[in-house]
């Protein structure tokens, strides 16, 4: 498995809670308790609820990113999940919402952001990745 810096999960819930989905509150609490079942810091977050329907947010963490946005009128919510070092599982993360959102259909992709052989640093490098 090549070493990276980071892991990104760009992911499609289908079939959701339009109620959750449109509840930014609720919304805001779920994305922090996935952060947290990652095992990441969290530091900060944004959310904001648009008119007639639909939540986007953000919750920025030591180890990178978990953002959101959602449509309840279609049952749909589209998840970016960016997570670096190796202390936090982004699939945690993603496991965690997409029961919390009652999906019943998803499509995920992850991809390895900062591959050590793209940046140069060797892959039996003992290099301890950093995060603040």
């Amino acid at each position: 498995m090549a070493k990276s810096l980071g892991r990104h999960l760009i992911s499609e819930l289908y079939d959701c809670d339009e109620e959750i989905l449109n509840d930014v509150q609720q919304i805001e609490y779920l994305m922090k308790k996935a952060a947290i079942e990652s095992g990441a810091t969290i530091v900060t977050s944004t959310f904001h609820r648009f008119l007639p329907h639909g939540v986007s947010g953000a919750i920025i963490v030591s180890e990178s990113h978990l953002a959101i946005h959602t449509w309840p009128e279609y049952n749909y919510a589209s998840l970016d999940i960016y997570t670096c070092g190796d202390s936090v599982d982004p699939w945690k993360a993603f496991y965690y919402l997409k029961d919390a959102l009652n999906s019943k259909r998803q499509e995920s992709q992850e991809f390895k952001r900062g591959l050590f052989s793209s940046i140069g640093v060797p892959e039996n490098s003992a290099h301890k990745i950093e995060v603040s």
